[in-house]
């Protein structure tokens, strides 16, 4: 009984041996394959012994445009990045995800998870640009699932009946500042907890273990 109640508060255990990964990017258009990815955050999330999901550790680069990338006004005037900054310290997408991989790779295997899964809000965006970057830079041994995502804008429609981050937040009873906003760490920070939020009272109510009798007694209605 002790061994089995223990692995129901693992992070492997919890969501099927995938190990997830909040992350948000910040572009210059909305195509993957042709716009320039601009700003890169990943905040990765570990489990304490009591089964409660939290924040762990968070990586955030400031992106180089690729070459012959695509630079959309509309898309800079709107997240208020300046590609061209000397100031912003940018890196190259490949050393970016390098960094991203190595860590997500360190955390799969402290936690004895099979792979890495994106979460973000409105996720098939981001990993979308993920994909693409990482083909694009030939980056090895990408930890990620191929197309597996969490998104919070589907969960916080079904737990607070909202999709926008910043409603939910406010639900959710998160902080969120919307001058911060569209800044790719805020926005991964913000998302994070909210993900956290979800899994946590999910398991409040008594949503996690799965409640087998209960399940049983539902199927029998």
């Amino acid at each position: 009984m002790y061994i089995k109640q223990n692995l129901r508060v693992t992070l492997n255990n919890r969501f099927r041996g995938f190990y997830p990964v909040v992350l948000d990017i910040e572009s210059a258009g909305f195509n993957a394959k042709t716009d320039a990815l601009l700003e890169i955050a990943a905040v990765t999330l570990k489990m304490n012994e009591f089964g409660w999901l939290q924040i762990d550790e968070t990586l955030h680069f400031h992106i180089i445009p690729f070459q012959g990338s695509v630079i959309k006004a509309e898309s800079v005037a709107f997240n208020k990045i300046d590609p061209f900054n000397p100031l912003r310290g940018a890196i190259s997408e490949k050393n970016a995800l390098e960094y991203i991989f190595e860590l997500v790779k360190k955390k799969i295997s402290i936690h004895k998870c099979k792979k890495g899964i994106l979460v973000a809000h409105n996720a098939n965006f981001d990993h979308n640009f993920l994909m693409a970057a990482a083909k694009r830079t030939k980056t090895k041994k990408n930890p990620f699932h191929s197309f597996t995502t969490f998104d919070t804008a589907t969960l916080s429609g079904l737990i607070f009946g909202q999709t926008v981050l910043a409603k939910a937040c406010k639900i959710a009873g998160i902080p969120f500042d919307t001058v911060q906003a569209h800044s790719a760490l805020y926005d991964t920070m913000q998302t994070a907890y909210l993900f956290c939020e979800i899994v946590n009272r999910w398991k409040r109510i008594g949503g996690w273990p799965p409640n087998i009798s209960h399940r049983k007694r539902n199927d029998e209605i």
